[in-house]
């Protein structure tokens, strides 16, 4: 009997404001990859300029952990290629993923993601979903689950953001003032989302580490972060290395928040994170 599988990964946005590198989240987009032994190896993907051969990312994730002759893939994707929404890290813990449960492998799957990817924040969040913290190197992401009633809204505008640029936008040192800043606020992030209070939620939010620095790669979405609060949002943040941006918001706002984006940000794609 040929083997099957069929694995869902979820989009993922990582720093969430203060947490840079450190906190990240699952978003309701997601990737589909199916695996299929039928002797012959092919790949094919509804997403344009995925590469179909065993330079795709899918792949080569399989490849980490068993050779993919003789099987097919089959690739579907809502999420944005280069918008800092996770789909790299969502490929790879795809095809680890597919390869693990084709094989019953029991593998260390967030380790090799990680490495893979090259850090840990958006492989855990596509792993485990929900929210994530990852304390550093070497030691297991921590999940939770969001406050009720929490909603995200994406405004993903035009353009690419490619991760090297973003990476290199990064000094290798910031000041202290500016880490003491990221390092309270992540803490009231992350106490807003347990104590379900909206409004530490919307104060956490504030970044002086990556946002600020990252300003000339992506101008206008820094405009809409600026924003939050007059569109309808408790707060909004750069999603991973950008330009999408991700709105927080209460359930109860989520509908005048769509409409006011739509409003004033037609240049954007405007879709429902949770």
């Amino acid at each position: 009997m040929k083997r099957r599988r069929l694995v869902r990964v979820p989009a993922s946005s990582a720093n969430l404001g203060p947490g840079y590198d450190v906190l990240a989240a699952a978003l309701a987009l997601h990737l589909e990859l199916e695996v299929e032994e039928t002797g012959e190896f092919f790949v094919h993907s509804d997403a344009p300029g995925i590469p179909t051969d065993r330079s795709n990312l899918c792949v080569r994730a399989f490849e980490a952990l068993r050779p993919a002759d003789g099987l097919t893939f089959q690739i579907r994707s809502e999420i944005p290629a280069s918008a800092g929404l996770g789909s790299s890290a969502a490929a790879i813990v795809a095809g680890l993923a597919a390869a693990d449960h084709l094989y019953e492998l029991d593998a260390p799957l967030f380790e090799l993601a990680a490495e893979l990817e090259g850090h840990p924040d958006n492989v855990a969040a596509a792993l485990y979903g929900g929210f994530v913290i990852c304390p550093g190197p070497g030691e297991e992401p921590v999940r939770f689950d969001p406050a009720p009633g929490l909603e995200g809204v994406l405004a993903i505008p035009n353009g690419e953001v490619a991760t090297s640029e973003a990476r290199a936008a990064m000094p290798d040192e910031v000041p202290v003032g500016d880490a003491v800043h990221n390092v309270g606020h992540a803490a009231l992030l992350v106490l807003g989302l347990a104590k379900d209070d909206f409004s530490l939620i919307g104060r956490g939010l504030r970044d002086r580490v990556h946002q600020p620095r990252r300003r000339p790669l992506y101008p206008r979405s820094m405009e809409l972060v600026e924003r939050a609060e007059e569109l309808g949002a408790v707060g909004a943040t750069i999603s991973g290395a950008g330009p999408t941006v991700l709105f927080w918001c209460h359930w109860q706002q989520t509908g005048g928040l769509v409409e006011n984006l739509k409003t004033h940000a037609p240049d954007c794609e405007i879709r429902r994170a949770t």
